[in-house]
């Protein structure tokens, strides 16, 4: 692992360059990788590097433009399409964003691989008991929500949904930044106002929002995966997810599904849920069997498939 100066998260990292940001990985990290492999997971990588694989997790700059600023837009598609044209392998999270990838950058099929998340991390996170207190929140008394102003991410159309649960002494909780420099946003008056908004929170006060919830609700407009949903069900928690492809790949069914483009249904069929015990235990279990399998080992060992396939699993 090869982090920037002062960047480093764990004590034997190996600290380079002296570079930030989009510099240092340009500039500073190639010369560090020259030896190995470089496997690059965040969607952009260094340009003239040629022992690499990128993880390019969804093409949303070109299927939802209006979530990001322009010179996000210009600076993702100018160095995803060198990295393709360069021939550097791709590795993506879904069939789905597969496929949109090689809608929009040209990639031959067999550059471009896919490689499922796991969910086993939620287990070695220990669970905040404070959190519930501190955020002044009653155990299935609440539906969660996470996200931000990103366009895709559909948080107004939760207003519907916000107002209905208010009215029944319930509350929708939306925790994460709001706002991010990466993406549009007029401000937040777009939220929906009877939201009780708690900001970012840590791994373990989430684990144990997911663990006291009603259930979560995910309305994107937009995934390549959908992290979130597999790492709710991983947590016992019931899953309403927006009714796109992404989320029908990863989700199956083991969630109930809502038209994002419409808030009344959105609230519908959450309320659905909150008012049906039975279906909240079956949606449980069968969130808890969908993850089962979901696990980095095995998304290391795809990793490990498509380093052998392209450099011979020489390093």
């Amino acid at each position: 692992m090869v982090p920037p100066q002062g960047a480093a998260l764990w004590p034997d990292a190996d600290e380079v360059g002296t570079c930030r940001g989009q510099a240092w990985e340009q500039f500073n990290l190639p010369g560090a990788a020259r030896r190995g492999i470089l496997i690059n997971p965040g969607n952009t990588a260094p340009a003239l590097t040629r022992r690499q694989i990128v993880v390019i997790h969804d093409a949303g700059v070109y299927s939802t433009p209006e979530a990001y600023s322009w010179k996000f837009r210009i600076w993702y598609k100018l160095l995803q399409n060198i990295l393709i044209r360069r021939n550097v392998p791709v590795a993506t999270v879904s069939e789905f964003s597969r496929t949109e990838i090689l809608r929009y950058l040209p990639a031959r099929p067999e550059q471009v691989s896919v490689i499922p998340e796991g969910a086993d991390h939620v287990r070695r996170i220990m669970e905040d008991e404070t959190a519930l207190p501190r955020f002044a929140l009653e155990r299935d008394r609440f539906v969660l929500a996470v996200g931000n102003l990103a366009a895709h991410k559909n948080l107004p159309a939760l207003g519907s949904l916000a107002i209905q649960l208010r009215a029944r002494q319930m509350c929708l909780v939306v925790a994460g930044n709001v706002l991010g420099r990466a993406f549009n946003a007029s401000g937040h008056q777009l939220l929906p106002d009877a939201a009780h908004y708690i900001g970012r929170v840590t791994d373990a006060q989430l684990k144990a929002l997911f663990r006291a919830a009603s259930c979560f609700v995910f309305p994107s407009r937009y995934e390549g995966y959908g992290l979130p949903a597999m790492e709710a069900m991983a947590n016992s928690c019931p899953v309403v997810a927006a009714d796109i492809p992404a989320l029908r790949e990863t989700c199956g069914g083991a969630a109930l599904y809502c038209d994002p483009s419409s808030p009344e249904h959105i609230a519908q069929t959450v309320l659905q849920l909150c008012d049906n015990q039975n279906l909240q235990a079956q949606l449980r279990a069968a969130g808890q069997h969908h993850v089962a399998s979901l696990t980095w080992a095995r998304a290391a060992l795809a990793l490990q498939d498509i380093i052998i396939a392209h450099y011979g699993g020489k390093a």
